[in-house]
């Protein structure tokens, strides 16, 4: 059974970093692209970030660009996403998920998805 276990979540106040992690059970790892999502209280789960298998290939929602960085290191099976500048709008549950191997910003083409970690940031 695939397993995503993402961890790093917090209260924070606005301006400062996190650093998300997610640790996949699925092998080999480098063939499947992850996307970072987010859901906000009340509101639908929405794209985030996603990077490819090799991590040749990146993406990320308007909002998030130059503040966000998404990584993957295949050896430890992990992804990763560096929240930097956090503003009190990026307060949301973060979920990893993971589909074939190419990248998609769309939650219904990914297979797996983690149980989510919190991030607050407080104004």
């Amino acid at each position: 059974q695939v397993q995503l276990v993402e961890s790093g979540g917090g209260l924070v106040q606005a301006g400062d970093s996190l650093r998300l992690s997610c640790a996949a059970s699925i092998r080999p790892f480098s063939r499947y692209a992850v996307g970072w999502f987010r859901q906000a209280p009340g509101k639908e789960r929405k794209f985030v970030a996603t990077i490819s298998g090799s991590g040749d290939f990146t993406h990320y929602e308007d909002s998030v660009k130059g503040r966000f960085t998404i990584s993957r290191d295949n050896a430890k099976n992990t992804s990763y996403l560096q929240m930097n500048s956090l503003k009190p709008e990026d307060t949301a549950v973060y979920y990893c998920a993971v589909r074939g191997l190419y990248s998609s910003s769309r939650s219904s083409e990914y297979n797996y998805w983690g149980q989510g970690t919190q991030v607050t940031v407080s104004s």
